[in-house]
């Protein structure tokens, strides 16, 4: 059960403040797929093994097109493989203009 508190941190997105000093070590991007945790590398199928060809980031496409709609994990993968086959900055712009507006909005939980 969420406190009032958690759920303020979760909507607004704060709680992941503290990667941002993982984007400042150079361990992180700003924008790239999510990092994962590392027993879930088990289960990705070979064709998913290509998200870790790049380093993670903090928002990522995923997360600006319906993260709380889309909970099948292969359509997660596919969304970071079409990130990774379109890059462009551009591309990392609108997602991070994106990423901000849900933020400001709360919508980003």
């Amino acid at each position: 059960m969420a406190t009032r508190v958690g759920r303020f941190l979760r909507k607004y997105s704060l709680d992941e403040l503290p990667q941002l000093w993982s984007v400042l070590k150079g361990d992180m991007s700003l924008v790239g797929p999510r990092p994962m945790f590392r027993h879930e590398y088990q289960d990705f199928e070979l064709w998913q093994m290509r998200k870790l060809s790049i380093t993670p980031g903090l928002t990522c496409l995923w997360q600006v097109t319906g993260r709380n709609t889309i909970n099948d994990f292969a359509e997660w993968a596919r969304l970071d493989l079409h990130y990774i086959d379109t890059w462009s900055l551009r591309l990392d712009a609108i997602i991070l203009l994106r990423t901000i507006v849900a933020v400001i909005k709360g919508t980003g939980h």
